[in-house]
């Protein structure tokens, strides 16, 4: 990477933006990139380079979906191998096929990124997610209906597969990574599925790129903000559950009587996943973004309701939930 006043601040910047996150000082432990190819992980990949050499590590998904991604990977660890950077390409042990292709490939792009962070010691895993992915996953809730824990968008931390996963360039513009990647004549690649408007965010992306009155920038301050807010909501719930909840083997009460509807509603969506837990309960599917509010107003209204296999009913202002009995037949 060229080292004139521009690269170096921009260096300083996102050694400054991961530092937030996670202070590399505290641990000798290497940092795993996931880097596709494309150009803003190219970028991250640019900018750790320069910043913690010797101190990363770079994964490729080969998801088996593209012939050409086994290029991609080849890309990917030619270049790590001329930076240095050791690398790895993964593949799903078993093909991802049928509905929902692009959720089947997120669990299996972070099941197998947690598993080579486990192998190598990594302390967490870096994405690429920037303030332009931030703003359309916004709007692409938004425009589900979703509620603050949708509306949060990407975390700038979180856990997933039991990995801690960081994501430094949320303030970083798109544009702006691009040139990073183009100043150091780094390869890249461009994923046409970004520019198909079969999918979604491709459609929001479109939007954005047209209207630039919607404010890339601010979108993304607003899904921080709320994903702070949501934060605090999270452990707002975690209080009350250990002052409220009895758990009694696969039965679960709550003293819910006095609280706000959004408090019950993540103490009632933590008691059916604790029930089906408890009771091995499959089917039916379930979810934490599942749609309980018919359940909520039957219990304001003091009847019962039947939810994922578990059923929820109030006496004195307590919320009960059991697994449901079997349903007849015959």
């Amino acid at each position: 990477m060229a080292t004139d006043a521009t690269a170096a601040d921009q260096i300083a910047r996102f050694t400054t933006d991961l530092t937030l996150l996670f202070d590399p000082q505290t641990s000798p432990a290497p940092l795993l990139l996931a880097v596709s190819g494309g150009p803003d992980s190219m970028a991250m990949l640019t900018l750790a380079a320069a910043a913690l050499p010797g101190r990363i590590a770079v994964a490729t998904i080969d998801h088996g979906l593209r012939p050409e991604a086994a290029d991609e990977v080849r890309m990917v660890a030619e270049h790590c191998a001329k930076l240095g950077v050791p690398h790895q390409g993964l593949r799903p042990a078993t093909p991802i096929e049928g509905a929902s292709i692009q959720s089947q490939a997120r669990e299996a792009r972070y099941a197998l990124l947690a598993g080579h962070a486990r192998a190598i010691g990594a302390a967490a895993i870096l994405t690429a997610h920037h303030a332009d992915d931030q703003a359309e996953t916004f709007l692409m809730r938004a425009a589900r209906g979703a509620g603050l824990s949708g509306l949060s968008g990407v975390r700038a931390r979180t856990v997933i597969a039991d990995a801690v996963v960081l994501r430094p360039l949320l303030d970083w513009r798109r544009a702006e990574l691009r040139r990073i990647v183009r100043r150091a004549e780094a390869p890249f690649v461009d994923d046409p599925a970004n520019h198909d408007p079969r999918h979604d965010r491709t459609r929001f992306r479109q939007l954005l790129d047209g209207h630039e009155w919607l404010g890339v920038a601010q979108l993304a301050r607003a899904a921080a903000q709320l994903a702070e807010a949501d934060g605090d909501l999270r452990a707002t719930v975690d209080w009350l559950w250990a002052e409220r909840a009895q758990i009694d083997e696969d039965n679960v009460r709550i003293q819910a009587a006095d609280l706000p509807r959004e408090l019950g509603r993540r103490l009632a969506r933590r008691a059916i996943g604790t029930v089906r837990a408890a009771a091995g309960i499959e089917t039916p599917a379930w979810s934490e973004a599942s749609n309980i509010e018919k359940l909520l107003e039957s219990l304001a209204a003091g009847s019962r309701a039947t939810q994922a296999g578990v059923i929820a009913s109030v006496r004195s202002g307590v919320w009960r939930f059991r697994p449901a009995p079997p349903r007849k037949t015959g």
